[in-house]
């Protein structure tokens, strides 16, 4: 899911650096609206300090040099993950750089925290992993998520307080809260046959392996099977196929629209239909005590993860620090990088660099080198806005009570979380923060994306009470504080043609055992295994281009 923490807003730039004005202060609401009690914060992707990259020439030119054997540009999931994985296969975590553009790393992984709970800023959980994915469970392992390993069955035994708790999930339908995500309420007979018949395709599709012996879908993307009859579902839109297989029923098409949104923040007629059955058939997780329906997840959410990985890594990782050129050199690579708060920029001379960045990031840094290590992908990428609403009490409508994940049928957002869900105590007093996602799933996201950073502070808080106010009347009156984040590209959206076309593969190759790629954009789906893997991925071929050097 791209400061993350504060807008920051560039008045001048010139020979002797940036002038550096911060957005994100305290905002209100319009008074006379029933909403000016309300104070909080605008944040949101850093794209001012991003934007710098547009004028790498007018930014100051170096002052200081530093050698390093690895930089690591990006300190978003994959990036963290790589810089975790080279210290543990040996390297001297003196020998690694990580510089991130904003002032924390974590990317959509982000947290944030107030007087009352720890909160999201983006990715929430981390559903419950397959057995074979077993980096993703040492890690897990390492993290005191996972605390053990059955004996008999050999299984991992999660702990108990990260696995989510009961209730997990409800839907607002028809005035009434009902119990899980699948419309059940109202529902003709019909239509229920139609339900019943999309889940066993996807229990099929979950068993189905491919010629080549690999599973149909799996986490990573690059363990899927590549079998053409799989591979083909990439070249339509989930709604064209699911037009095509007869699913036409209201209430089913909007829960796969929904699954769509609230995963790849775009809808099923904007994702291929590979992407839109992988979102089902490759979840395979197992444990000793949970199984492929169980989720973990954090009142931090997946901001828990960030800092473990972290914090299981010691090399430098330098903030608020924007590379903006990128220098071939006889002996690697040399990186200009500027640093927001020094106001000066040191040339980072590294052996191999590691592009833990968004690619169309990435296509701009790598302009200053030769043609061939270019890496043009164009890829579709989804703004978001999400809104921590911290709350004293929540007016609570008939039907299942208040639960992690929360949503109402036929909304623009894909519902709320409840960042208290995790704690021990039963009782439903005080205050509570509440995290609101609404992807912003229009057909042209870059006018999406303009209109997002446009529009203001009350008036996202606006579009969030009116929603909310729909299941819980009553609510803005005990609305304590509203803090707003735009992720203007917040992740990429696997559109028909992006995860199995050959431009893809392509840009994840490494260019003269230099430069390697790591991010979510190289498997066209944003989410945190994901982003482990690609980070593994390339430190493992960074460890594999240093063995004739070092042998």
């Amino acid at each position: 899911m791209p400061s993350r923490r504060h807008f920051l807003q560039r008045t001048a730039l010139g020979g002797a650096g940036l002038l550096l004005a911060p957005l994100a202060g305290l905002h209100s609401c319009a008074p006379g609206t029933g909403r000016g009690h309300i104070r909080g914060s605008l944040h949101g992707a850093n794209h001012a300090t991003g934007h710098l990259l547009r004028a790498p020439a007018r930014m100051p030119a170096p002052t200081r040099t530093e050698q390093v054997e690895v930089l690591i540009v990006g300190g978003g999931v994959a990036g963290l993950a790589a810089r975790r994985e080279l210290e543990r296969q040996g390297l001297d975590p003196a020998q690694i750089l990580l510089v991130e553009l904003d002032e924390q790393p974590g990317g959509n992984s982000r947290a944030g925290r107030n007087g009352v709970s720890a909160y999201p800023w983006g990715a929430h959980y981390l559903p419950v992993p397959d057995v074979r994915n077993r980096a993703l469970l040492d890690f897990l392992r390492e993290a005191g998520v996972i605390t053990g390993f059955d004996a008999a069955s050999g299984l991992p035994v999660y702990n108990e307080y990260h696995l989510c708790h009961d209730p997990e999930e409800r839907l607002f339908i028809q005035g009434y809260w009902q119990t899980g995500l699948v419309p059940e309420l109202g529902v003709p007979p019909e239509e229920k046959a139609q339900i019943a018949r999309f889940f066993r395709l996807i229990d099929e599709l979950r068993q189905a392996v491919g010629q080549d012996g690999r599973d149909a879908f799996r986490i990573p993307v690059r363990e899927s099977s590549r079998d053409a009859q799989f591979r083909r579902l990439d070249d339509v839109t989930f709604a064209a196929y699911l037009d095509e297989q007869g699913f036409t029923s209201p209430y089913l098409r909007w829960y796969l629209d929904y699954s769509c949104r609230d995963d790849y923040g775009a809808s099923a007629a904007q994702v291929s239909a590979w992407a839109g059955l992988h979102y089902f058939a490759s979840r395979k997780g197992h444990a000793h005590n949970a199984d492929s329906s169980d989720v973990l997840t954090w009142p931090q959410g997946n901001g828990f993860l960030a800092e473990a990985l972290r914090h299981q890594a010691r090399s430098a990782l330098r903030p608020d620090t924007v590379a903006f050129a990128l220098h071939d050199t006889p002996t690697g690579l040399a990186v200009d990088c500027y640093d927001v708060r020094t106001r000066l920029t040191t040339r980072v001379e590294a052996r191999r660099v590691i592009m833990a960045t968004p690619l169309f990031i990435t296509e701009r840094l790598l302009a200053t080198l030769p043609p061939d290590a270019h890496r043009a992908l164009p890829c579709r990428r989804a703004p978001w806005v999400v809104v921590n609403l911290t709350v004293q009490g929540l007016p609570q409508g008939p039907g299942q009570p208040l639960s992690w994940d929360n949503v109402l049928y036929g909304a623009e957002s894909v519902g709320y979380v409840d960042a208290g869900h995790q704690r021990l105590s039963l009782s439903d007093i005080g205050s509570r923060v509440i995290t609101w996602y609404r992807p912003l799933a229009a057909p042209d996201p870059i006018a999406a994306r303009r209109q997002a950073y446009q529009t203001s502070y009350d008036e996202w808080v606006r579009q969030a009470l009116a929603e909310l106010e729909t299941a819980h009347p009553g609510l803005t009156p005990l609305v304590q504080r509203a803090d707003v984040w735009v992720w203007g590209h917040g992740m990429v959206a696997p559109t028909p043609g992006f995860v199995w076309g050959a431009a893809r593969a392509a840009a994840a190759r490494p260019w003269q055992q230099k430069l390697f790629l790591a991010h979510t954009d190289l498997s066209g789906i944003s989410i945190f295994e994901e982003g482990f893997y690609q980070g593994l991925r390339a430190a493992q071929q960074v460890l594999a281009a240093r063995k004739p050097a070092a042998s």
